[in-house]
């Protein structure tokens, strides 16, 4: 009998990114426009493999975010849709090379461009779309805009090694931790959140507002995907439930249960992370601890609270439609645990 896991949260009323998505529509046809144009190549197995996770069904919220964060600002050129564009590739080609380090089979939903194609098709793909990204960037002309993204470029590929540091490590620290997805995962977010004031030509206050919005809404973001991976369901989460677990990733969750643990809990845990014992019935067992110690109840908190931060580093701004749009974008991606 499987264990259900208590997320703790409940759905914040009417959580929803409709407004963002209604803002930007006309900038992210434009975006999409340009997504296709630069994802082709006279060598087929590029567009193949780059489109088969393009039209996959993501959210791009991050494009949207550049948008929105440009359209807050007043901007009117066209740099927006080539730097949105830009982080919409530098995402596609981390999802890309993810998979292979991770070994994953399931992609929103669908099998990974490496069970398809292959690890190195996947590899060289991801390289592809960053060399695109990177084209674009330069064709807008801005030097600070080319700055930060090619600086998150570097953080997140440094976010990566990190986390092959702290593989199946359990002695791993909850600030270990979050700084491997600071890295990983928050870094685009703030990049693609500041870019936009940038191109806009917003002041540094207004930035560095933005910047913070960004990295702690990534923060928030990735804390409920790691509660989700031990509680949500395959259809909502874009990935098999319980696939960091098999795959021995060391997060949040795991991390408190494993130091609230008893002796005969943490050995259970080092069996199944350390020595692979990862079946059906280990992951129950990973989550009914998970249940016990309030892991997944205070993993949600921490992201609550990255939440807030990002809510108050918007708060000295003037109130706009994309301001209240990029507000509900924290509730929509906490409401996401209910």
């Amino acid at each position: 009998m499987g264990v259900v896991v208590n997320l703790e949260g409940g759905k914040r009323e009417n959580a929803s990114i409709e407004a963002l998505i209604g803002l930007t529509r006309a900038d992210m046809g434009r975006v999409n426009e340009l997504i296709l144009s630069k994802a082709g190549s006279d060598v087929e197995m590029i567009p193949e493999v780059a489109n088969h996770l393009i039209s996959s069904g993501g959210k791009r919220l991050r494009p949207m975010l550049t948008l929105a964060a440009a359209q807050m600002f007043g901007y009117q050129g066209d740099g927006h849709v080539k730097l949105a564009t830009s982080v919409e590739f530098m995402h596609t080609a981390t999802l890309l090379h993810d998979d292979v380090v991770d070994e994953s089979d399931l992609r929103r939903g669908k099998r990974t461009a490496r069970m398809i194609w292959g690890n190195q098709a996947s590899v060289l793909v991801g390289d592809f779309l960053l060399g695109q990204a990177f084209r674009m960037m330069v064709e807008v002309g801005s030097l600070d805009a080319l700055d930060i993204l090619s600086t998150a470029a570097s953080i997140i590929a440094e976010g990566e090694v990190m986390q092959l540091g702290v593989a199946k490590n359990l002695e791993t620290t909850e600030d270990d931790y979050l700084a491997v997805i600071k890295a990983k995962t928050a870094a685009l977010f703030s990049a693609a959140a500041e870019v936009g004031p940038i191109v806009a030509g917003a002041s540094k206050t207004d930035r560095a507002a933005l910047r913070s919005y960004g990295v702690n809404l990534g923060l928030a973001f990735q804390l409920i995907d790691d509660a989700l991976d031990y509680g949500g369901d395959s259809k909502n989460l874009g990935k098999n439930v319980g696939d960091d677990f098999r795959e021995g990733k060391v997060t949040l969750p795991v991390i408190l249960s494993y130091r609230r643990g008893s002796a005969e809990e943490r050995e259970f845990w080092k069996a199944a992370i350390e020595n692979d014992h990862t079946d059906d019935e280990s992951l129950d067992r990973a989550r009914g601890l998970m249940t016990k110690h309030g892991a997944i109840g205070d993993t949600i908190g921490r992201a609550r609270h990255f939440g807030e931060i990002a809510r108050d580093a918007l708060a000295p701004l003037k109130q706009t439609p994309q301001k209240q749009a990029m507000l509900d974008v924290i509730d929509f991606c906490i409401s996401r645990v209910s």
